[in-house]
């Protein structure tokens, strides 16, 4: 047997009876310590067998923590500078690659003290095919800790700020990518979405963020938080960068059975396809949330009018009313908070029993840094863990396993709506960035200012639609996003329809109260 495994004592399986409310005597326990020998044998021979692990195909330095003076937004993790192949569609592009996405060989802290000094030893697929594609890896992009924010205050280096005005949220939890990307550092970033944490942070930063239709881009090599809802993709200066990001990280990986029936379009050439004559349905209920902030009105509005220029170019635009709509984020809630506390906390960054490529190294870092500072991590990532834990104690994942089951009745609702329609308009958030909270605020406040904005984002991680927000407009000088969403695998239209308005100059002229 291996010298790294032991059978357990008696004591410990007496002890783990009683967890279980199983009732042995000492004589069971030994009894069963018998038994479990033959099975640790297997898990001896497991140690004695090579693991398979992802490529790293191109040289690298570490790299080295941003020097002072070089990250005025708090940003960036870590600067490295990796080049892949000669030629690709990505040829010169320097990509930022969201810090919960592995880069063999370079520090990876996914915005938490638990992760703190872990450096990975393999490069996640979606960077192996940008590289592939000859694009640059330029450097980790700061995030939320642990991911779970969609503001910007959570991340455990420090609150990353909104280019447009630096007190303000970048939004999450992929705030890092989106605010390299408008502060013109970068052309090109790799964000993760399981509630808007792409189009959250490039909505409030004024850019382009495109989540795909689930399974489409792998996340092979990335930590997850909830399989059924984890998502990776591109956040670009124009809808051109995104075409071509997406170009390179979309279709099929073998290690992650998510994409296997991934259907790739031809998003370069919907950069020249017209918009005549597409249908554009504008949720209702995309619109008129009770957020309590005053400039959720101004944002419909803004909205609103940017239907004008999709009129001008063609389109036929038309209001449509779909209410389960307003009951996504519960149905979301049900399925990320058990799904988050069981596979990202409780399941050592991995979960179990998908079938897909497992991190070990990053499961064995995550074990021992939460086992070691479980009070480090924000106040977000305890809620989860709290929560999910309770509602799976208490209630024996009922309400997960219903909310998991009402996402088909979420997904056929949008699906009537594109079955008419090319792609369904409205907000991608009730309200422009807010401030960044004080680093003595209420626990309350903390909370609040990380989750109170998802209500049009959330519901698209559970329907899996893809869902493509691009600048409309600014209010007192804050960008406003408009988001696309399309039918599954249908990102090519999403493309055409944002380069069409992108081209048409709306998102530069439309204001409110400059």
């Amino acid at each position: 047997m291996s010298l790294a495994l032991r059978l357990p004592t008696a004591g410990e399986i007496l002890e783990m009876a009683t967890d279980f409310g199983l009732h042995l005597t000492e004589a069971d326990a030994l009894s069963f310590r018998g038994l479990m020998a033959g099975s640790m044998a297997s898990y001896a021979r497991l140690d004695e067998l090579p693991e398979p692990k992802l490529p790293v195909r191109y040289p690298r330095t570490p790299g080295q923590a941003p020097k002072l003076g070089e990250n005025p937004y708090n940003a960036w993790y870590w600067r490295c500078e990796i080049e892949g192949a000669a030629k690709g569609v990505l040829a010169g592009k320097r990509v930022a690659v969201k810090d919960n996405i592995c880069v063999a060989g370079v520090p990876m802290m996914n915005g938490s003290r638990v992760l703190e000094g872990y450096v990975p030893d393999v490069d996640a697929t979606v960077v192996t095919r940008v590289l592939d594609a000859a694009g640059i890896v330029a450097g980790k992009a700061a995030s939320e800790d642990l991911c779970f924010s969609a503001g910007s205050h959570t991340c455990a280096s420090g609150p990353i700020r909104n280019p447009h005005d630096p007190t303000r949220s970048a939004g999450g939890s992929s705030g890092g990518s989106a605010a390299l990307v408008a502060a013109g550092v970068v052309p090109m970033a790799l964000g993760g979405d399981q509630g808007g944490s792409i189009r959250t942070p490039s909505g409030w930063c004024g850019v382009y963020g495109l989540k795909p239709t689930w399974g489409l881009v792998p996340v092979t090599g990335s930590m997850p938080i909830s399989y059924s809802v984890d998502h990776c993709g591109p956040i670009c200066d124009s809808v051109e960068n995104v075409a071509r990001l997406l170009t390179a990280i979309a279709g099929p990986d073998e290690h992650d059975p998510r994409t296997l029936n991934a259907r790739v379009g031809n998003y370069l050439g919907a950069l020249k396809r017209p918009v005549k004559g597409l249908k554009i349905a504008v949720l209702r209920e995309g619109f008129g949330h009770q957020t309590g902030n005053p400039q959720t009105a101004e944002t419909d509005a803004l909205v609103r009018r940017a239907m004008a220029t999709f009129k001008k170019l063609g389109g036929r635009v038309a209001d449509v009313s779909a209410p389960m709509h307003l009951d996504g984020p519960h149905i979301w809630t049900g399925i990320i908070l058990e799904g988050a506390a069981e596979m990202m906390i409780k399941g050592h960054a991995m979960g179990n029993n998908w079938m897909g490529y497992y991190t070990t190294t990053l499961q064995e870092a995550f074990a021992r840094g939460f086992a070691s500072r479980p009070d480090d991590v924000s106040e977000t990532v305890k809620l989860v863990l709290l929560l999910g834990e309770h509602m799976h104690r208490r209630y024996h994942n009922r309400y997960h396993a219903k909310a998991q089951n009402l996402r088909v009745l979420l997904r056929r609702a949008y699906d009537e709506i594109l079955r008419e329609h090319d792609v369904i308009v409205m907000p991608t958030l009730p309200f422009p960035a807010t401030p960044l909270p004080a680093a003595d605020c209420s626990r309350e406040e903390y909370v609040d200012l990380a989750l109170n904005m998802q209500q049009n984002t959330c519901p698209f991680d559970v329907s899996g639609h893809p869902a493509f927000t691009i600048p409309c407009g600014t209010i007192d000088g804050l960008p406003v996003g408009m988001m696309l969403v399309g039918r599954h695998f249908d990102e090519e239209t999403l493309i055409a329809a944002g380069r069409a308005f992108e081209q048409a100059g709306t998102a530069k002229r439309a204001s409110s109260r400059r």
